[in-house]
């Protein structure tokens, strides 16, 4: 099973994002609109209730309600990641079990971070490996410095590569020298994976397998395509296509957070839908730009 999934976090997957209803309830129409569209398009795999999916806003019955309701949307030769992690290793077991029961193939496993001042890297190795032990399906390592704080640096990242069941890590980071060390020190055969956008392009000239890219649930089609022309040696085509792909990535996660990624995917023909509070929707001038950003967008990039 390693070995499959392995061969699946080369290339694109994208994090999906939660759709809810005016009235902030679940969306699992949507949700299964968003990934039928999504899988007519040569993704690799989707990760599901990371920090684009909302996990922090959702109580435990909805957790494993996206969970099984996705797994029956997504075929087996796609890899169907989903996120974990809570405050204490105990707690984070038991939720990787309940998505393991419920079909993921593996977990994306964010860092603790509410006592930070606690968290360090021998912190961090102990944290992993206790959870791989114990976990029934493959584990993903998940640095998002920007939201937790947290950052697992590349000697971490390697010394955990040697544990059979971690096999691979999304960096989050905009930290391409720290990204560049962690493949260095990692196996071959170790995913290492950006979760940022606006360096995917570098990601992959640093030997990333692929991406978890937020922009590709608006956008997937040119994440695709920058990282086929990549693979292929059509470095110009892809620095082009990255360069127009930048600023919207910027747009729809640092700048406007996950509410103006949903709503990027409305104006795109998603189902992007509300936030839960107490995030935000973009409106007027901020919508007016993102609107202005993907019909740039869309008559710069190639169909």
């Amino acid at each position: 099973m390693h070995d499959k999934l392995r061969q699946q976090l080369v290339g694109i997957l994208l994090p999906a994002t939660t759709p809810f209803t005016i009235n902030s309830d679940l969306d699992i129409e949507a949700l299964r609109l968003n990934i039928s569209k999504w899988c007519g398009t040569a993704i690799s795999g989707l990760v599901m209730l990371g920090s684009t999916g909302e996990r922090v806003h959702l109580d435990e019955r909805e957790y494993q309600q996206i969970v099984e309701t996705a797994r029956a949307e997504v075929s087996s030769d796609r890899a169907f990641i989903v996120g974990a992690g809570q405050q204490s290793t105990l707690k984070t077991v038991e939720e990787i079990r309940v998505a393991g029961r419920s079909g993921a193939d593996a977990v994306l496993v964010i860092t603790p971070y509410f006592y930070r001042s606690a968290i360090t890297q021998d912190t961090l190795i102990n944290f992993y490996l206790t959870v791989a032990d114990a976990s029934t399906i493959p584990v993903m390592l998940y640095s998002m410095p920007a939201l937790t704080g947290v950052k697992i640096e590349p000697e971490t990242i390697a010394r955990l590569s040697d544990h059979p069941n971690i096999i691979g890590v999304k960096d989050s980071s905009n930290d391409m020298a720290g990204f560049k060390r962690t493949v260095e020190l990692c196996p071959p055969d170790f995913a290492v994976m950006t979760g940022n956008g606006t360096v995917l392009l570098d990601a992959l000239k640093n030997g990333a397998t692929g991406g978890i890219l937020a922009v590709g649930c608006a956008a997937p089609e040119v994440c695709l395509e920058i990282f086929a022309s990549f693979r292929s040696g059509e470095i110009a085509q892809a620095e082009s296509l990255q360069e127009k792909l930048t600023p919207l990535a910027a747009a729809v996660t640092t700048r406007f957070g996950i509410g103006g990624l949903k709503a990027a995917m409305d104006l795109a023909g998603y189902q992007g839908g509300t936030v839960r509070t107490p995030l935000q929707s973009p409106k007027g001038e901020q919508r007016s730009e993102i609107a202005m950003l993907l019909e740039v967008f869309a008559q710069k990039v190639p169909s």
